[in-house]
């Protein structure tokens, strides 16, 4: 990293960021090109979850690779002055690595949902069966990840 001094390690302060993102944007590569597509997620015990139909690119590409990059973002702001180069945007962020998983076994399934309600502060009970069926369910399997905040994380409040 460039700017050492706005890198993030510590893994509580990783975890505590995925803990509060909403969207995930992640990074997929069909063999010729890359495609990026954002996902709820829910956050885990080293793992991310999304939800997703069964069907389309996203799932066509995790299918023949499952190696994604993902980035979640926070606090995002702007910052103007009287020259251009007086701005600057403050951030917190998260680039990472991972391995994707479809989950099959229906009971982990209904775990990962529960981890993406949780997340949301939603009902982590009554799922209904015709529609979880329908329903796939992907962890991803977090192998390295970095964090970036401007200004430093010291100087946030």
């Amino acid at each position: 990293m460039r700017k050492k001094e706005r890198e993030l390690t510590d893994r509580g302060v990783l975890e505590e960021l995925l803990m509060r993102a909403k969207v995930c944007r992640l990074g997929l590569y069909d063999g010729a090109w890359p495609y990026v597509v954002p996902v709820n997620i829910g956050y885990t015990s080293g793992c991310i979850y999304f939800h997703s139909s069964f069907k389309g690119k996203k799932m066509d590409i995790l299918r023949q690779n499952p190696k994604v990059c993902f980035e979640i973002d926070s606090a995002v702001e702007i910052v103007t002055g009287e020259r251009p180069c007086d701005y600057t945007a403050y951030y917190k962020s998260i680039i990472g690595f991972g391995t994707a998983i479809i989950i099959e076994d229906e009971a982990e399934k209904l775990d990962g949902l529960r981890v993406l309600m949780h997340h949301f502060a939603g009902p982590e009970e009554g799922f209904r069966p015709e529609v979880v069926a329908k329903t796939a369910v992907v962890r991803i399997d977090i192998e390295s990840m970095t964090g970036k905040s401007n200004p430093p994380m010291k100087e946030w409040s």
